[in-house]
Protein backbone atom coordinates (compact mmCIF):
# COMPACT_ATOMS: atom_id res chain seq x y z
CA UNK A 1 0.00 0.00 0.00
CA UNK A 2 1.21 3.52 -0.82
CA UNK A 3 0.62 6.27 1.72
CA UNK A 4 1.78 9.75 2.68
CA UNK A 5 1.59 10.89 6.31
CA UNK A 6 1.93 14.60 7.04
CA UNK A 7 4.37 15.27 9.88
CA UNK A 8 4.71 19.03 9.51
CA UNK A 9 3.78 21.88 7.20
CA UNK A 10 4.77 25.15 8.90
CA UNK A 11 7.03 27.75 7.30
CA UNK A 12 9.48 29.21 8.01
CA UNK A 13 9.38 28.22 11.71
CA UNK A 14 7.41 25.68 13.77
CA UNK A 15 4.11 26.63 15.36
CA UNK A 16 2.18 25.06 18.26
CA UNK A 17 1.00 21.63 17.08
CA UNK A 18 2.40 22.36 13.61
CA UNK A 19 6.03 21.36 12.97
CA UNK A 20 7.96 22.44 9.92
CA UNK A 21 8.04 20.41 6.71
CA UNK A 22 8.14 16.65 7.11
CA UNK A 23 6.35 13.66 5.58
CA UNK A 24 6.44 9.89 5.91
CA UNK A 25 6.35 8.39 2.43
CA UNK A 26 5.51 4.68 2.18
CA UNK A 27 5.30 2.43 -0.83
CA UNK A 28 6.74 -0.77 -2.25
CA UNK A 29 7.56 -1.98 1.24
CA UNK A 30 9.81 1.04 1.94
CA UNK A 31 9.54 3.97 4.37
CA UNK A 32 11.17 7.34 3.72
CA UNK A 33 11.21 10.41 5.96
CA UNK A 34 10.84 13.14 3.36
CA UNK A 35 12.17 16.47 4.66
CA UNK A 36 13.11 16.78 8.32
CA UNK A 37 11.96 20.18 9.49
CA UNK A 38 12.07 21.13 13.19
CA UNK A 39 9.47 19.17 15.15
CA UNK A 40 8.87 16.56 12.46
CA UNK A 41 10.88 13.85 14.23
CA UNK A 42 8.48 13.80 17.18
CA UNK A 43 5.56 13.40 14.78
CA UNK A 44 7.40 10.70 12.84
CA UNK A 45 7.76 8.70 16.05
CA UNK A 46 3.97 8.56 16.36
CA UNK A 47 3.94 6.41 13.22
CA UNK A 48 7.24 4.53 13.04
CA UNK A 49 10.78 4.47 14.45
CA UNK A 50 14.06 5.58 12.95
CA UNK A 51 15.35 2.03 12.75
CA UNK A 52 12.37 1.12 10.55
CA UNK A 53 13.18 3.77 7.93
CA UNK A 54 14.87 2.96 4.65
CA UNK A 55 16.12 6.53 4.10
CA UNK A 56 15.81 10.20 4.91
CA UNK A 57 15.38 12.49 1.89
CA UNK A 58 16.03 16.25 2.29
CA UNK A 59 14.94 18.58 -0.50
CA UNK A 60 17.25 21.46 0.45
CA UNK A 61 19.23 22.79 3.38
CA UNK A 62 17.06 25.60 4.68
CA UNK A 63 16.52 25.08 8.40
CA UNK A 64 12.78 24.48 8.15
CA UNK A 65 13.47 21.38 6.02
CA UNK A 66 16.63 19.96 7.57
CA UNK A 67 16.77 20.90 11.27
CA UNK A 68 15.66 17.55 12.65
CA UNK A 69 18.48 15.67 10.94
CA UNK A 70 20.47 16.88 13.97
CA UNK A 71 17.90 15.33 16.28
CA UNK A 72 17.92 12.11 14.27
CA UNK A 73 21.67 11.89 14.81
CA UNK A 74 21.28 12.44 18.56
CA UNK A 75 18.50 9.86 18.75
CA UNK A 76 20.48 7.22 16.89
CA UNK A 77 23.85 7.92 18.49
CA UNK A 78 22.76 8.51 22.08
CA UNK A 79 19.12 7.55 22.39
CA UNK A 80 19.63 3.94 23.48
CA UNK A 81 17.69 2.73 20.44
CA UNK A 82 18.17 -0.78 19.03
CA UNK A 83 21.42 -0.72 17.02
CA UNK A 84 20.96 -0.18 13.30
CA UNK A 85 21.76 -3.03 10.95
CA UNK A 86 23.53 -0.41 8.85
CA UNK A 87 23.76 3.39 8.92
CA UNK A 88 20.58 5.13 7.77
CA UNK A 89 21.03 6.65 4.29
CA UNK A 90 20.41 10.40 4.12
CA UNK A 91 19.91 11.79 0.61
CA UNK A 92 20.55 15.54 0.72
CA UNK A 93 22.36 18.33 -1.10
CA UNK A 94 26.13 18.22 -0.91
CA UNK A 95 26.47 20.85 1.82
CA UNK A 96 24.82 18.80 4.57
CA UNK A 97 28.06 17.19 5.76
CA UNK A 98 29.78 20.56 6.14
CA UNK A 99 26.83 21.92 8.11
CA UNK A 100 26.79 18.97 10.49
CA UNK A 101 30.54 19.23 11.01
CA UNK A 102 30.24 22.92 11.78
CA UNK A 103 27.42 22.45 14.26
CA UNK A 104 29.32 19.77 16.17
CA UNK A 105 32.70 21.53 15.78
CA UNK A 106 34.20 18.57 13.97
CA UNK A 107 36.71 18.68 11.10
CA UNK A 108 34.35 16.77 8.81
CA UNK A 109 31.12 14.78 8.90
CA UNK A 110 32.80 11.42 9.34
CA UNK A 111 31.74 11.32 12.98
CA UNK A 112 28.11 10.62 11.98
CA UNK A 113 28.98 7.67 9.76
CA UNK A 114 28.21 5.07 12.42
CA UNK A 115 24.51 5.99 12.26
CA UNK A 116 23.98 8.22 9.18
CA UNK A 117 25.29 7.58 5.67
CA UNK A 118 25.28 10.88 3.78
CA UNK A 119 24.52 10.50 0.07
CA UNK A 120 24.58 13.47 -2.29
CA UNK A 121 21.45 14.44 -4.17
CA UNK A 122 21.90 15.50 -7.79
CA UNK A 123 19.68 16.23 -10.72
CA UNK A 124 18.25 13.02 -12.18
CA UNK A 125 19.41 10.76 -9.38
CA UNK A 126 17.33 7.56 -9.25
CA UNK A 127 17.15 5.56 -6.02
CA UNK A 128 15.51 2.14 -5.67
CA UNK A 129 14.35 1.16 -2.18
CA UNK A 130 12.65 -2.21 -2.46
CA UNK A 131 9.64 -1.54 -4.67
CA UNK A 132 9.85 2.25 -4.25
CA UNK A 133 11.62 4.36 -6.87
CA UNK A 134 12.68 7.95 -6.10
CA UNK A 135 13.82 10.35 -8.83
CA UNK A 136 15.22 13.78 -7.97
CA UNK A 137 15.04 16.90 -10.12
CA UNK A 138 16.87 20.18 -9.55
CA UNK A 139 14.30 22.95 -8.99
CA UNK A 140 14.54 26.76 -8.70
CA UNK A 141 14.80 28.00 -5.11
CA UNK A 142 17.92 30.16 -5.09
CA UNK A 143 19.98 27.33 -3.60
CA UNK A 144 20.78 23.67 -4.24
CA UNK A 145 17.22 22.29 -4.13
CA UNK A 146 15.42 19.22 -5.45
CA UNK A 147 11.91 18.10 -6.17
CA UNK A 148 10.99 14.44 -6.09
CA UNK A 149 8.98 11.94 -8.12
CA UNK A 150 8.12 8.68 -6.34
CA UNK A 151 6.74 5.54 -7.96
CA UNK A 152 5.51 2.32 -6.36
CA UNK A 153 2.82 -0.28 -6.95
CA UNK A 154 1.66 1.44 -10.11
CA UNK A 155 1.18 4.78 -8.34
CA UNK A 156 3.07 8.07 -8.63
CA UNK A 157 3.64 11.07 -6.37
CA UNK A 158 5.54 14.31 -6.89
CA UNK A 159 6.83 16.69 -4.21
CA UNK A 160 7.87 20.22 -5.05
CA UNK A 161 10.14 20.79 -2.06
CA UNK A 162 10.42 24.58 -1.99
CA UNK A 163 10.64 26.18 -5.41
CA UNK A 164 9.18 28.67 -7.82
CA UNK A 165 7.38 27.40 -10.93
CA UNK A 166 9.94 25.80 -13.22
CA UNK A 167 10.15 23.23 -16.05
CA UNK A 168 11.87 20.72 -13.75
CA UNK A 169 8.85 20.57 -11.44
CA UNK A 170 6.51 20.23 -14.42
CA UNK A 171 8.54 17.22 -15.56
CA UNK A 172 8.47 15.60 -12.13
CA UNK A 173 4.72 16.21 -11.73
CA UNK A 174 3.56 15.14 -15.19
CA UNK A 175 0.52 12.88 -14.81
CA UNK A 176 1.13 11.90 -11.17
CA UNK A 177 -1.62 10.57 -8.93
CA UNK A 178 -0.76 13.09 -6.20
CA UNK A 179 1.18 16.36 -6.28
CA UNK A 180 2.34 17.71 -2.90
CA UNK A 181 3.10 21.35 -3.66
CA UNK A 182 4.11 24.23 -1.45
CA UNK A 183 2.15 27.49 -1.58
CA UNK A 184 4.24 29.70 0.64
CA UNK A 185 3.58 33.13 -0.80
CA UNK A 186 0.43 35.22 -0.97
CA UNK A 187 1.89 37.15 -3.91
CA UNK A 188 4.31 36.11 -6.62
CA UNK A 189 7.92 36.22 -5.49
CA UNK A 190 11.08 34.36 -6.35
CA UNK A 191 11.70 30.95 -4.81
CA UNK A 192 8.14 29.91 -3.92
CA UNK A 193 4.70 29.19 -5.38
CA UNK A 194 1.61 31.23 -4.75
CA UNK A 195 -1.56 29.16 -4.28
CA UNK A 196 -2.60 30.07 -7.82
CA UNK A 197 0.75 28.91 -9.18
CA UNK A 198 0.42 25.63 -7.30
CA UNK A 199 -3.01 25.14 -8.85
CA UNK A 200 -1.66 26.04 -12.26
CA UNK A 201 1.17 23.50 -12.17
CA UNK A 202 -1.31 20.79 -11.14
CA UNK A 203 -3.64 21.78 -13.99
CA UNK A 204 -1.04 21.99 -16.77
CA UNK A 205 0.73 18.75 -15.80
CA UNK A 206 -2.47 16.70 -15.55
CA UNK A 207 -2.13 15.51 -11.95
CA UNK A 208 -5.06 13.66 -10.39
CA UNK A 209 -4.94 15.24 -6.93
CA UNK A 210 -3.28 18.31 -5.44
CA UNK A 211 -2.27 18.63 -1.79
CA UNK A 212 -1.23 22.12 -0.69
CA UNK A 213 1.46 22.44 1.99
CA UNK A 214 4.16 24.77 3.43
CA UNK A 215 1.84 27.77 3.60
CA UNK A 216 3.67 30.84 4.89
CA UNK A 217 2.59 33.29 7.57
CA UNK A 218 0.90 35.69 5.12
CA UNK A 219 -1.81 33.07 4.40
CA UNK A 220 -3.96 30.55 6.21
CA UNK A 221 -3.72 26.95 4.96
CA UNK A 222 -7.45 26.84 4.22
CA UNK A 223 -7.35 30.05 2.21
CA UNK A 224 -4.31 28.91 0.26
CA UNK A 225 -5.98 25.59 -0.52
CA UNK A 226 -9.15 27.30 -1.74
CA UNK A 227 -7.16 29.63 -3.99
CA UNK A 228 -5.19 26.71 -5.46
CA UNK A 229 -8.34 24.65 -6.00
CA UNK A 230 -10.00 27.49 -7.92
CA UNK A 231 -7.21 27.40 -10.51
CA UNK A 232 -6.66 23.63 -10.59
CA UNK A 233 -10.30 22.68 -10.89
CA UNK A 234 -9.59 19.17 -9.60
CA UNK A 235 -9.50 17.42 -6.21
CA UNK A 236 -7.50 19.61 -3.84
CA UNK A 237 -6.72 19.07 -0.15
CA UNK A 238 -4.86 20.87 2.60
CA UNK A 239 -1.94 19.05 4.22
CA UNK A 240 -2.69 18.74 7.92
CA UNK A 241 -0.41 17.27 10.57
CA UNK A 242 -1.37 13.67 11.30
CA UNK A 243 -3.24 13.19 8.02
CA UNK A 244 -2.46 9.94 6.19
CA UNK A 245 -3.59 9.62 2.60
CA UNK A 246 -3.04 7.10 -0.22
CA UNK A 247 -1.20 8.24 -3.30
Amino acid sequence: MTSLTVLGTAAPYPLPDRPCSGYLLQGGGAKVWMDAGPGSLAELLRHTSLDQLDAIWVSHLHLDHVGDVLNAYYALAYGLLPPLVRPLPVYAPAGLGKRLAGFFEQPDAGFVSNVLELRELRDGLTVELGGLQLVSGAVEHGCDAYGLRASAEGRTLAYSGDCEPCPALDELAAGVDLLLCEADSGEASGGHHTPEQAGAVARRTGVRRLVVTHVGPSLTPDAATARAAAVFGGPTACAEVGLTMPW
